[in-house]
């Protein structure tokens, strides 16, 4: 709620959480004056280290608060989804649920035709759980990717979702690191972990791979990998190469995995594959009419992999359902993975790629 700087700021930076107020609280090792006596640079505290600047840029807060009372009020909404300690699971509160059996008919119609286009997989989570609440952190860093506490049938879950809006869902650098973090939480106090997947990729360039892109995104498939609390997934639309395995597939534990009947499930999409695959690019460069037989090419991928069938037949999607039926199905899944037991291997802990 006030400043927080020099070596005193690990200690949040350590925490599970960090709630900030906007225009009140600010955090840095070096403050502005000594920043302009060493570098030159001018900035302000707010610039430098304030709630937004946290919460936007750095990654290092994960709420922006109006004031000292919606802080304190936040806090109290987050500690309603948590349990006492790592020993306990989530409260639970099915009496006061939402009804069970509701059908969410506005997810039907919620995919846009046009592949290329976005929605809002807010709308989809919301349409999904008790009463449309999604408690988010992290709600300005790596909008790609969203992370939040939710419930389904009275039950805690943490959710981990592509983002259409933001650079079409594709993980990142900061979002992987964001749903790494999100996910590990979740595992350390025993909140099951939803995953809603529209992804066509990792961002691809050179300033991702210089970056350390494969480290980051590999966080996010050992933490996937690591947590033993029960794992659902659903794909609405994308989900192609190396960002499929990272986004809770069955390869990485997940324990139940559903697919909408538009979802596309393969190592790349058809545009990519046209280009790729060599036998259908000899036939496009060896054609009268490229352009023609690229467009048919692609048209023949998509029919035989653009689909969950594939996938399904392999075992690597557990059913495929309609999109109104999902929250359904998923509180079905949650009831019967509520006694999930596992243990990993007994060790300190594992080296993650940080």
């Amino acid at each position: 709620m006030g400043p927080c700087a020099g070596g005193a700021v690990y200690s949040p930076a350590m925490t599970d959480f960090v709630f900030m107020v906007k225009h009140t609280s600010y955090m840095f090792i070096t403050g502005p004056e000594v920043i302009k006596t060493v570098t030159g640079e001018e900035t302000n505290f707010e610039d430098l280290g304030g709630a937004m600047a946290h919460n936007t840029k750095s990654g290092n807060a994960h709420f922006a608060c109006e004031s000292d009372e919606d802080a304190i009020e936040q806090v109290r909404t987050l500690l309603s989804f948590l349990p006492n300690n790592n020993m306990e699971d989530p409260p639970l509160h099915t009496s006061a649920a939402d009804d069970r059996f509701r059908l969410c008919p506005e997810l039907d119609t919620i995919i846009p035709d046009n592949p290329k286009s976005g929605y809002d997989m807010r709308d989809v989570i919301h349409s999904i759980v008790d009463y449309g609440e999604f408690f988010e952190p992290h709600k300005y860093y790596a909008a790609n990717v969203l992370t939040g506490f939710s419930r389904l049938n009275g039950r805690v879950i943490g959710i981990v979702a592509n983002q259409p809006l933001h650079l079409a869902g594709c993980l990142d650098i900061d979002a992987s690191d964001k749903a790494s973090r999100f996910v590990r939480f979740c595992d350390s106090f025993n909140i099951p972990i939803l995953t809603l997947v529209d992804v066509p990729g990792y961002l691809p360039g050179a300033q991702q791979e210089w970056g350390g892109i494969i480290r980051h995104g590999a966080k996010l498939l050992w933490s996937y990998s690591e947590a033993t609390v029960p794992k659902l997934t659903v794909v609405t639309r994308k989900n192609y190469g190396g960002s499929y395995i990272a986004m809770s597939s069955q390869h990485l534990g997940a324990d139940f995995v559903f697919a909408w009947p538009a979802a596309e499930i393969a190592v790349m999409g058809a545009q990519g594959a046209a280009n790729i695959i060599s036998s259908y690019r000899k036939q496009i460069k060896e054609s009268d009419n490229p352009a023609e037989t690229r467009q048919q090419k692609i048209k023949e991928y998509e029919e035989a992999f653009n689909n969950p069938y594939i996938a399904a037949e392999r075992g690597y999607v557990d059913a495929v359902i309609k999109p109104s039926e999902t929250r359904q199905r998923l509180i079905d899944a949650l009831e019967i993975m509520s006694t999930k037991s596992e243990a990993l291997p007994p060790k300190k802990h594992g080296n993650l790629p940080v």
